[in-house]
Order: C-alpha cells, then sequence, then structure tokens
C-alpha cells in the first residue's frame, strides 16, 4: 500500500503549539501524511468571547474537511476541544475528532503529595470541562487552575528562537508552586500544547522540581488507536503541508516549519 492510498492526518491548533503533538503523531503513524492547520488569524483563542469562537472554528472546519478530507482531525489545543469538541462531533458525523484535554485523571494518579497544578490559558481555566475532570477524576486531590494571559504568546516567541525574561516567565508559573502542611506541588499539568517547548525552562526556573505533564504522546497513541495500520506500508519521506489561516506566516515561522519537515502553503 502507498502514501497516495492513505488519507492524511489533519493536527489543528491556534498557533504552533501543536506541533509537540504532531511531532509524537508522526513517530506511530509513519504510513500517514500530516497536514498542519495553524489558524494563526485567530490565535490567541484565549481572548474571544464563547460563541463567536464557537462559531469560527466550526465555520472553519466545514472549509478544512471539504478541501483536505482527511482520515481523521486532531484538535491539538486545550482551548478550541474544550468549548467546542462536542460541537464539531454533532455538526460533522462522519468524521473522527481526537480532542486535547488538561491530563488530569493522569496527575490525579501520579501524584504522592495530593497537591496538582493546572497551568492553562485563561479560556480553557473557565471551562465547565476542565471543572468536570476535577470533579471525575481528581477529587481527593487539591487542584489549583492557574490560567496564564501571557504564557502562549510567550511559548510562540519562545519556539521561534526569540530571548524571553526569565523574570516574567517565573511570574507566569510561580502560581503553580503551592506549599500546603508540610507539602508541596509535585505535579504541573501543561494544559496548553505550546507550553511543553518551554518545559525546560520552567524546569530551570521552577522552585522545586515538579513532574510537568506533557499530555502529547498521550493524545498521539489515542490516533493512532484509531487509525488502521495497512500492512506492507513503507515509512513516508518528504515534506507535509503547513497553513496558516492568515495566509502570511513570518519568516521565522516558515524557517521552522521546514525544521519539522512541513513545507508552508
Amino acid at each position: 500500500m502507498t502514501a497516495t492510498d492513505l488519507k492524511p492526518i489533519l493536527v489543528f491548533d491556534s498557533g504552533i503549539g501543536g506541533l509537540t503533538v504532531l511531532r509524537e503523531a508522526r513517530v506511530l503513524m509513519p504510513e500517514r501524511h500530516f497536514i498542519y492547520i495553524a489558524d494563526d488569524a485567530g490565535f490567541p483563542y484565549g481572548g474571544w468571547e464563547e460563541e463567536a469562537l464557537r462559531a469560527h472554528v466550526i465555520a472553519l472546519f466545514c472549509r478544512l474537511l471539504a478541501e483536505h478530507d482527511p482520515e481523521i482531525c486532531v484538535i491539538a489545543c486545550n482551548t478550541a476541544f474544550t468549548l467546542v469538541g462536542a460541537d464539531l462531533r454533532a455538526a460533522f458525523p462522519g468524521m473522527t475528532f481526537v480532542g486535547t484535554v488538561p491530563a488530569i485523571k493522569p496527575a490525579a494518579e501520579r501524584t504522592r503529595s495530593g497537591l496538582v497544578s493546572v497551568l492553562a490559558t485563561p479560556g480553557t481555566v473557565k471551562r465547565a470541562y476542565t471543572r468536570d475532570l476535577i470533579q471525575s477524576f481528581a477529587s481527593q486531590c487539591h487542584v489549583r487552575l492557574v490560567g496564564s494571559e501571557n504564557l502562549a504568546r510567550m511559548a510562540e516567541a519562545y519556539i521561534r528562537g526569540e530571548k524571553l525574561d526569565d523574570a516574567e516567565v517565573l511570574a507566569e508559573i510561580a502560581p503553580c508552586f503551592i506549599e500546603m502542611d508540610g507539602r508541596k506541588t509535585d505535579i504541573v499539568v501543561l494544559a496548553c500544547t505550546h507550553y511543553p517547548f518551554m518545559a525546560n525552562l520552567f524546569r530551570k526556573l521552577a522552585p522545586w522540581p515538579v513532574d510537568w505533564l506533557d499530555p502529547a504522546e498521550a493524545i498521539a497513541r489515542r490516533a493512532r488507536s484509531l487509525v488502521p495500520l495497512p500492512s506492507g506500508f513503507q515509512p513516508l519521506n518528504g515534506e507535509d503541508p503547513a497553513i496558516f489561516t492568515s495566509g502570511n506566516p513570518d519568516f521565522s515561522t516558515r524557517r521552522l516549519m521546514q525544521g519539522f519537515g512541513l513545507t508552508v502553503r
């Protein structure tokens, strides 16, 4: 079976943070082409009104599905999926959507101190979806929700190679660290796909060591489980397309895409 016989996997994010998920998905699905969609015209999603964002994402997928006919769609954005995931599945019942939600369940299973923080965007923090996850899977833990206004933008800059001020980054992550009755936060859930790119910087600046929980591998495993693996396939070479909704990514972004084996269209 050749690559031309297989439909591509569509990976969607508000910006370039979904590259963390794409990287893992490619390892597990070497027989597939991928299409990376960055809705940079709408970035960041945290400042949108919910109904406007819901309508925007559904309209965008109406066009994307018609143009690309993917095998499945991976929504590599917590803010988008926690708000619009159910609506996407209802609007496009013939398509399979793999979502990204805060990794609260595995955090609750791994914590020893019982103190868990969820580092997210303001949009993800305020979602009922996020609070339902806590109620369902982490009711025995003390879970602090930390909604950063600035980290997604910082991460976009950091990924492109720009220098960040350590003090400004520390100010964004500092609320994650709690001391209570002799216990300390031991797990921080990275509930935005942009944030894992900054994990090494977070480790350097953190007041004490914690487990920074990156959901990218789990998302990729879920996608792999839903996509049949053909027999006799050959791993793919060459580049996949990256599409930016602005139509005008800057030079550093184009260079970054090339580093991930993506050609900007």
